[in-house]
């Protein structure tokens, strides 16, 4: 494999782009999700032209590794939404946010070509995200989905940080192929499995 020849300038440009975003993303207590069509660009540039190279790392995994310790799979997604989508505006796919724009990779991915972006973009727009997930599934396999009701509820700010570190957490451990949903559910069943539901009421000896 031919080793390309590096332009550093435009390398350690690249690099601290991904590193504003990554520093960004962290302070602002979200998901990479913003910036999230910058980023995958990105780190395919990194990719492809051995950037990782620059910092003396041996591999574009340990660059990965070394900027997504918790969540090199996102990377991947991230770069797939840049390599498959890019049919799609990138004001688009920022409207859509990152996780609905995962489950468009999945149709492009299958259909190549036939792909029809706009129909599904429009799709992406309007539906909430549980629903155009279970719309992509149908389509994909051809099998309707079981059937849902959506549950609304009120969070803080505060613990929203919290509550999606659970969900991502929860989605590594399980698969990505798994819904948000069905994270949500193994964490309660896990919470239940631990609880001490013997009685009625909480142990007040124990609740300080």
């Amino acid at each position: 494999m031919d080793i390309p020849e590096i332009n550093r300038k435009r390398a350690v440009f690249v690099l601290g782009r991904i590193d504003e975003i990554l520093t960004w993303d962290r302070a602002k207590e979200q998901e990479s999700d913003a910036r999230f069509v910058e980023l995958g660009e990105y780190l395919c540039e990194v990719r492809a032209k051995q950037y990782w190279r620059v910092e003396k790392l041996n591999s574009f995994e340990e660059f990965l590794q070394k900027r997504f310790a918790d969540s090199r799979r996102k990377a991947y997604y991230l770069m797939a939404i840049h390599e498959k989508l890019n049919r799609i505006p990138r004001n688009d796919l920022q409207q859509v946010g990152w996780s609905k724009a995962t489950e468009l990779v999945k149709i492009a991915r299958k259909e190549g070509d036939k792909f029809d972006c706009a129909t599904w973009l429009h799709r992406a727009k309007e539906m909430p995200k549980e629903v155009f997930r279970c719309a992509v599934e149908r389509h994909l396999t051809g099998k309707e989905t079981e059937p849902w009701e959506l549950i609304y509820f009120r969070l803080y700010k505060s613990q929203l940080p919290v509550v999606e570190r659970a969900l991502e957490v929860a989605g590594m451990m399980l698969g990505t192929d798994k819904s948000r949903g069905y994270c949500l559910e193994m964490i309660c069943a896990d919470f239940l499995a631990g609880a001490d539901i013997s009685t009625d009421k909480p142990d007040s000896k124990r609740v300080q």
